[in-house]
């Protein structure tokens, strides 16, 4: 009996100052990526804000090929949500556009239902660099509430969300130089 009180003692010590660590812990993160497209700032503008066209870039999206998808509104233009509900690794949610800045940037909320519940932005940035090229910056970030915001202590979010993300740029790209 003492032992088992012992063991009870022990994991309430752990579980307390995990507790008082998440008090200390940052609860926001952002992860950005970049690419150059050889296209013009229009082009790839009008090809981003169409949130219908992230299958064929999407890495997120191509997480589950028998995913469900819904669509509430008209696709490129604020107020549109993409709904998908997929496998384990897809989830589910919706992500809403937010905010368009014509030729600049295109700004989204990500609301995740499953498999954890939180809300995130993403934000698609464009940019003219040079004879019809085109620099876009993809930025993913959300807050964790207390005490979530341990996660943030073991995931790698740079890794977790940036090499998707990477991925899913070099995607874009060969899907808008390829037309």
């Amino acid at each position: 009996m003492k032992t088992i009180f012992i063991i009870l003692g022990v994991l309430a010590g752990i579980i307390v100052l995990a507790l008082i660590i998440a008090l200390f812990t940052k609860k926001e993160y952002a992860v950005e990526r970049t690419v150059t497209i050889n296209k013009p700032v229009n082009e790839v503008y009008d090809y981003l804000k169409h949130l219908k066209n992230q299958t064929q870039y999407n890495k997120f999206t191509m997480k589950d090929p028998n995913m469900q998808s819904s669509f509430t509104g008209t696709d490129g233009e604020v107020g549109f949500v993409y709904h998908w509900s997929g496998n384990k690794e897809a989830g589910e949610g919706d992500q809403e556009i937010k905010r368009l800045v014509e030729n600049k940037e295109i700004e989204t909320e990500l609301r995740f239902i499953r498999p954890f519940s939180g809300v995130g932005q993403a934000y698609f940035t464009t940019v003219p660099s040079g004879n019809n090229q085109t620099t876009v910056s993809w930025k993913m970030q959300s807050k964790m509430a207390y005490p979530m915001n341990l996660i943030l202590l073991v995931v790698n979010m740079e890794k977790g969300l940036g090499t998707p993300i990477g991925e899913s740029l070099g995607l874009l790209k060969q899907q808008l130089e390829s037309k």
